[in-house]
């Protein structure tokens, strides 16, 4: 369902790939979808950064949706983790249509990292 296309200590690019399990009728991708593909976006940037830790779980998440996205194409999630701290990590992500310049969506997403890493 996802796959990634860049990851170093700037930027993390994920892709959703476009399948019909994620279209809403008139084949506009689902907020759920576009949702699901920012909050694992920030997910693995931040693991990323502390390695696998169990129990590292979404505190905060809001999201705005601007544009429908491009038809037939795959969603771009770029996320960029603004702050690590010790028990919270602060993601911003922005979501793009494949070829698309103006993002789709804008979500920023706290993490909480359980104590002890």
């Amino acid at each position: 369902m996802f796959g990634i296309d860049r990851l170093d200590e700037d930027l993390l690019v994920m892709r959703l790939f476009n399948d019909e399990r994620h279209l809403r009728p008139g084949g506009t991708v689902s907020g759920p979808a576009m949702f699901s593909l920012a909050d694992v976006a920030a997910y693995v940037a931040t693991l990323a950064r502390i390695g696998k830790q169990a129990l590292t779980v979404t505190t905060h998440c809001s999201i705005d949706f601007m544009r429908k996205p491009a038809a037939g194409v795959d969603l771009l999630a770029e996320a960029r983790v603004l702050k690590l701290g010790r028990t919270l990590s602060v993601t911003d992500v922005l979501l793009f249509s494949e070829g698309q310049a103006k993002p789709l969506a804008h979500a920023s997403l706290t993490y909480s990292i359980p104590p002890g890493r």
